[in-house]
């Protein structure tokens, strides 16, 4: 079978290959979770402690049960549902290597912890089984809804025209939703510093930043603006006309993954910052107001968010007549 046909026909085998993966990761992270975080394994790419990991392991092999079940029971209608909860699980295991590509900005700096190469083979497989797991949650619930298996359109009904076009206002969210954090870096980096009290140079620091880097910030470019911009670029590339002209898999691939990763990132530094401006948690900035972290940082949640929106429409509207309807 050659790779075209095995990825023609993802709805058959999908839910056997989740089912397959969760064993298989399953009996991996029983005795990481029993010897310490080894292989690999470490939620959010760190040790945890034992409780956790251990639990960790336990949801795992639930993940296994749930895959058997969604095999035995096509017809049940909730299981969906519990097998997105799964993907939640494997992306929060492989969060880190979301964010890898990151790494290539090394050449920007420099004083860099050295890669560990184990657990990022490990997040790069959980990251796998979060593909496999939706792949089999979307088969599964198109099989009881009686649906087209491959793009989802029930034979007797029409895909409502919200779905079948681009969506230029998820575009012009995520635009809006970059806006804080690219105009604060890119104010540090031209001298002026609203929500920083401190000595020195806010968004930069010497022992890590390269000389390039440095460089660029003396002159008011920020390397994570420009990244902010590219960002906005790429919204926009996904929900207006001329980014059907661009190719198509490398920009959902780039939209599936951003939105993947900064979600819960954004999700995350949100919480942190509103619970630091509450003055119920410390997180180690005294020297910058609370709401750059729950406000310039926390707002990578709203851009996931309106990516993900952008990145299914853009799916949708560029995806070939289906020959199997």
């Amino acid at each position: 079978m050659t790779p075209k046909t095995l990825a023609a026909t993802w709805p058959s085998w999908a839910g056997r290959a989740a089912l397959v993966w969760s064993l298989l990761y399953a009996s991996g992270a029983a005795p990481a979770a029993v010897t310490g975080p080894a292989f690999g394994y470490a939620l959010f790419g760190k040790a945890t402690g034992t409780g956790p990991e251990t639990a960790a392991a336990a949801l795992y092999g639930t993940a296994a049960v749930l895959a058997y079940v969604l095999l035995r029971r096509p017809g049940v209608r909730w299981l969906p549902t519990a097998a997105w909860a799964v993907v939640a699980l494997c992306l929060t295991s492989g969060f880190a290597v979301l964010l890898s590509p990151l790494r290539l900005l090394f050449l920007l700096s420099r004083n860099q912890p050295p890669v560990d190469w184990a657990a990022l083979a490990n997040q790069t497989v959980a990251v796998l089984g979060a593909t496999l797991w939706a792949c089999a949650a979307l088969a599964h619930r198109r099989r009881a809804l009686g649906s087209c298996l491959h793009c989802g359109r029930h034979p007797r009904g029409r895909v409502p025209a919200s779905r079948s076009g681009l969506a230029p206002r998820a575009g012009l969210v995520a635009v809006a939703a970059l806006v804080p954090y690219t105009a604060l870096k890119t104010a540090w980096a031209l001298g002026v510093t609203p929500g920083y009290t401190g000595t020195g140079r806010p968004g930069i620091d010497p022992r890590y930043t390269s000389d390039l880097g440095i460089r660029l910030y003396d002159h008011g470019v920020d390397v994570t603006a420009v990244l902010a911009l590219l960002g906005m670029v790429l919204a926009l590339a996904l929900t207006r006309p001329w980014g059907r002209r661009l190719p198509r898999l490398p920009l959902l691939a780039l939209g599936w993954a951003g939105a993947g990763a900064l979600v819960p990132f954004g999700i995350f530094l949100a919480a942190l910052g509103a619970l630091a401006w509450t003055g119920a948690v410390d997180v180690g900035m005294a020297d910058h107001a609370p709401w750059v972290v729950a406000v310039a940082y926390g707002s990578f949640s709203g851009y996931g968010l309106a990516l993900a929106r952008a990145t299914r429409a853009h799916q949708r509207a560029t995806r070939r007549p289906c020959e199997r309807c």
